[in-house]
């Protein structure tokens, strides 16, 4: 990841702050450490310290003490437990989310479509759209209005 921040513009405080939450993330988890990652008030913050939690807690099975440390703090804690969320999502699949938090969850099945339409589109779009273009049946189910 740091590798590919490095090759584009104006990535130094974002590096700055990532790389502090890997250097903190080998102390054992406390909400103190969060400190010097700032609130998550701005968007580096808000991925440092939810990366910082997820270094913490990687494991599938300790998905739940990952989203504490996350929301756990001062600052803009939504922002951070939900960075917090999308990076274990992506790592370990949906299928590791406690049933406890799915089940609460508002608009799932829209969000589950969304969800397989947005991977379709971006893995195999070109077999969706056809010789057609974009004009297809995916614009009368996503019409963008």
């Amino acid at each position: 990841m740091m590798r590919h921040l490095h090759c584009r513009e104006h990535h130094e405080v974002t590096t700055r702050v990532l790389q502090q939450a890997i250097d903190l993330a080998t102390e054992p988890p406390s909400v103190a450490v969060l400190e010097p990652l700032g609130g998550g008030w701005v968007a580096d913050e808000a991925l440092g310290i939810a990366v910082y939690a997820a270094l913490q807690c990687p494991e599938p099975e300790n998905i739940l003490k990952a989203f504490s440390l996350a929301v756990t703090h001062s600052g803009d804690s939504d922002s951070t437990g939900a960075l917090c969320g999308n990076i274990l999502g992506a790592l370990h699949g949906e299928e590791s989310l406690p049933p406890q938090l799915v089940f609460e969850v508002e608009g799932r099945g829209t969000i589950l479509e969304l969800a397989d339409d947005f991977v379709y589109e971006f893995t195999r779009g070109h077999e969706l759209h056809g010789e057609y273009g974009l004009y297809t049946r995916w614009t009368t189910r996503h019409p963008g209005w």
